[in-house]
């Protein structure tokens, strides 16, 4: 069996430019390197690199969760951002966007929003 020197992943986007701005200047992300894309550091360590695409197609799952402390605290500051929450059908979120997972005991609390190549991004609290 290989033994890896370190991990990383990565996604496309269709701007560099919007891309590093949202990362950085909304989600709060370091920005480690821009060499043949973005290199972002994540909370508790790890990367993830971030690189253009011509013919971008946006993830139609969630690629990232920032796992926070307080949702309701997060929604509020990112939707004053300009961060509008996605409505998935079959998730029963409330009016913030929120799926309620900790007060049924089905899991965590999740809200999803978009980052601006169309990939989802998602911030959840655990119980």
């Amino acid at each position: 069996m290989f033994k890896a020197k370190a991990v990383f992943s990565g996604f496309s986007v269709n701007d560099l430019e919007k891309a590093k701005n949202f990362y950085t200047e909304t989600l709060g992300l370091t920005l480690e390197s821009e060499e043949m894309g973005l290199q972002l550091r994540l909370p508790n360590g790890g990367n993830i690199f971030v690189y253009s695409k011509d013919n971008h197609q946006p993830a139609t799952f969630t690629i990232l969760n920032f796992v926070i402390d307080n949702i309701d605290e997060v929604v509020e500051e990112l939707t004053k951002l300009g961060i509008t929450f996605e409505k998935y059908e079959g998730f029963h979120q409330d009016e913030k966007g929120i799926a309620r997972g900790i007060s049924q005991n089905m899991g965590p609390d999740i809200a999803w929003f978009k980052d601006p190549a169309g990939n989802i991004l998602s911030v959840l609290q655990e119980k």
